[in-house]
């Protein structure tokens, strides 16, 4: 499952557990220092919160420092944390260091903060696996119609044993126009892998007309009329952009708008070894 449906609002569902986890921590961890430090409880609560913020400071920089290349070339990308970016092994280190000095320093709370930690950290874990398992893990052979030929066939036959990034879009979606003419320019300069834009419940002409008035030359536009794709991939929003090694195996996803710098990375990611 990649994202949270709240009526006709879509959120990606790793932000979701990770505020929840780390809104539990806090307030565990201010109820446990209430207990024997009353005067110290809030400062508990708020020293898991800001450890927090500073693991996801940390994780975003090692993600921009593990793909600089990119970002260097668009450096306001940087600052678009919309994009997914994320190196979460170091968030949860700089995060556990943080509470680690913060422990050293009010010994009274290190109990509390422990508790806390391990119960957050074990919530969100647990969680995000639980939930990664009803995401497709593989490819799966979802029927659909090839725009140009008017052919049918499955997604898997579309992804022909290649690397493949599977985009979930349709013209009526804002998000989805945004970021189309910067995967249209990434579909042209890839060689190694598809890059495959399967449309969500439109009819062939609405699509046609749609990329002729924007004048994107798409290639391997599918159709998919029934909207199957999102909960058979695991995901109700649009854009969805999933990520497929040459085994079909699911390597990375992504709901919302992608930025040019975090999509080069996933790419290079995903490309073969030369």
């Amino acid at each position: 499952m990649q994202s949270l449906s709240i009526g006709p609002l879509a959120l990606p569902l790793a932000p979701v557990l990770l505020g929840v986890g780390l809104a539990l921590a806090s307030w565990l961890a201010t109820r446990l220092a209430r207990r024997s430090h009353p005067e110290q409880a809030e400062a508990a609560g708020n020293l898991i919160f800001s450890a927090g913020l500073l693991g996801l400071l940390a994780a975003r920089l090692g993600h921009l420092l593990l793909n600089a290349e990119p970002y260097l070339a668009t450096p306001m990308d940087m600052l678009d944390v919309r994009d997914g970016g994320w190196l979460m092994p170091a968030g949860v280190a700089a995060g556990l260091a943080w509470l680690a000095w913060g422990a050293w320093q009010a010994p009274a709370l290190r109990r509390a903060l422990g508790v806390a930690a391990l119960t957050g950290l074990t919530l969100w874990g647990g969680a995000t696996a639980l939930l990664g398992a009803q995401s497709a893990p593989m490819l799966p052979a979802l029927p659909l119609t090839d725009l140009a030929s008017g052919s049918a066939l499955t997604l898997r036959d579309a992804a022909r044993g290649r690397p493949v990034v599977v985009n979930l879009w349709a013209s009526w979606c804002g998000p989805c126009r945004q970021e189309m003419p910067m995967l249209a320019a990434a579909q042209q300069g890839e060689t190694q892998i598809g890059i495959l834009f399967v449309n969500q419940g439109e009819p062939p002409e609405r699509v046609r007309a749609y990329l002729a008035a924007e004048g994107l030359a798409l290639r391997e536009v599918l159709l998919d009329p029934g909207s199957a794709a999102g909960p058979a991939l695991g995901s109700r929003g649009l854009p969805t952009t999933l990520f497929y090694d040459a085994q079909g195996r699911l390597v990375d996803a992504h709901l919302g708008v992608l930025s040019s710098a975090s999509l080069q990375a996933r790419l290079r990611a995903l490309r073969p070894p030369a």
